[in-house]
């Protein structure tokens, strides 16, 4: 290998703060006070917080040496397959701080909120465009609860028909929240098993679509990054038996500009701002899952929606059949806010490329990695590409094993053990901005490691050797759980 992107340097420990500080010392200089000192202590439960002293100096460095800890998208490459964890321009931030967005009270009225409506509502315009549907909830807080709002959904349509039916069609290459999303709506999963060549067969969807089947959930492209060509044909069947066709758009950021689902079959589809459309992504939120449908589907939309009316916008509960609010106020706003940004900024030809070229970073790996990695579905693959561990099975070195000897060579590991149809996948989605200086530099590192797998395997069962924090006993962890926090 020519060049890491890791490098051992400097890595600097840091205590907690009631270690560092100590009495009398400050960050800050307080005005000399102008009435008589009070005694608080003998009116106050308790002793109150222990707040350490600690200058100035002392703070910066704490939290800076923390941030050093820390490994995100503006950090280095973040392959995770299936998460798009793609990087956040910067300019989406600065619209989002904008005072009159950033400073809007939810509960302000209509009159003086008409930018934020104008904006949601143009937002939702956007997505039905680039999805082929003909309405949009921009409620739903991230993928599951859209997931969520797309069964509840489902369940509503049905039942305006008078059909209680019980059971979904879930694909095995399905997202991995389908199942409980479609149970917490009642539903019994059907699993359907993709065939030879990594997708649905239309028979295959046929033998387990019934009248008692209220439709079927289908991630496409699918979760082994390929992308459903039966997608049509299939819709076709679970329509010719009544059901509906839910499009989970986890994966969205390969078709954007491409493949509208809404005119290839979909009834039902959510997307993923914090993935398609470049928001923050991680770190326990917010997100946002926005739920397009077609014009059947349109009655039932959670409540409230922004509509227009003589020029202006407001929010309208006017709705009978709708299944209900879903989400405190509107939803994530500031998330929306970058969305749209996003989408502005680019523009459908740079939306359209964007897709292009995750396509071709994700295909370019997978004919670097071929032969060095096992890959189960030799064949063009979509925004991510899906290898195992088969080649290094002979010398009993896993997956894990290599996942934790990349991050010694300053990457990022991609998804592991998922999707569960392969066994011991390795899952790799590279994303559209990353270059090919730094993709040349993650695939030469897997080459590495390949290597090192036959010649020094004690290195990858040791690894990792130069993170701040050493390779972890997970079964000590998984069979004695510390949980006090």
């Amino acid at each position: 290998m020519k060049k890491s992107a890791a490098t051992t340097g400097l890595i600097l420990d840091e205590p907690l703060l009631w270690e560092k500080g100590r009495k009398g010392r400050s960050g800050l200089s307080i005005p000399r006070r102008d009435v008589a000192s009070f005694p608080l202590d003998e009116y106050l439960t308790g002793s109150g917080p222990e707040i350490p002293d600690l200058s100035e100096m002392e703070v910066v460095r704490h939290y800076t040496r923390l941030s050093t800890w820390n490994f995100g998208v503006d950090t280095g490459m973040y392959p995770l397959g299936s998460c798009t964890m793609k990087y956040n321009p910067k300019i989406n931030e600065k619209q989002a701080r904008l005072r009159g967005f950033a400073g809007a009270h939810p509960l302000l009225p209509a009159s003086l909120s008409q930018g934020a409506l104008r904006l949601m509502f143009e937002l939702e315009r956007y997505l039905m465009e680039l999805t082929g549907m003909d309405a949009a909830t921009l409620q739903p807080a991230a993928g599951a609860h859209g997931e969520l709002a797309g069964m509840l959904l489902v369940y509503a349509y049905h039942k305006s028909r008078g059909s209680r039916r019980s059971k979904i069609i879930v694909p095995d290459t399905a997202h991995g929240t389908n199942p409980a999303s479609a149970a917490l709506c009642g539903y019994r999963s059907v699993t359907v098993e993709s065939g030879e060549d990594g997708i649905l067969s239309p028979e295959a969807v046929a033998a387990a679509m019934d009248e008692d089947t209220a439709g079927i959930m289908i991630t496409n492209p699918n979760t082994l990054g390929l992308f459903e060509e039966n997608i049509m044909e299939i819709a076709g069947i679970v329509h010719s038996k009544g059901g509906l066709v839910y499009c989970d758009g986890a994966n969205m950021n390969a078709v954007m500009g491409i493949a509208r689902m809404g005119k290839i079959g979909a009834d039902i589809m959510h997307l993923n701002l914090h993935k398609t459309f470049s928001t923050p992504h991680g770190g326990g939120g917010p997100g946002s899952g926005p739920v397009c449908v077609k014009k059947d589907i349109e009655p039932f939309l959670p409540v409230p929606r922004v509509v227009e009316k003589d020029g202006g916008y407001s929010l309208s509960e006017s709705f009978p059949e709708s299944i209900g609010r879903l989400h405190a106020f509107y939803g994530n706003f500031g998330v929306m806010i970058k969305a749209y940004s996003y989408i502005r900024s680019m523009g459908g030809k740079d939306l359209k490329k964007a897709g292009q070229l995750a396509v071709l970073n994700a295909n370019y790996i997978k004919e670097m990695l071929k032969g060095v990695l096992h890959l189960p579905f030799d064949r063009p693959c979509m925004h991510e590409c899906v290898f195992t561990d088969r080649f290094q099975k002979a010398g009993k070195i896993a997956t894990m094993d290599m996942a934790k000897r990349l991050m010694d060579y300053g990457f990022h590991p991609p998804t592991i053990y998922f999707p569960l149809v392969v066994d011991g996948a390795i899952m790799i989605e590279p994303t559209e901005t990353e270059s090919k200086e730094d993709i040349d530099l993650f695939i030469d590192a897997l080459k590495a490691i390949a290597g090192e797998a036959k010649e020094k395997p004690e290195l990858l069962k040791q690894a990792p050797s130069l993170c701040k924090v050493k390779r972890l006993d997970e079964t000590a962890a998984a069979r004695r759980r510390c949980l006090a926090g």
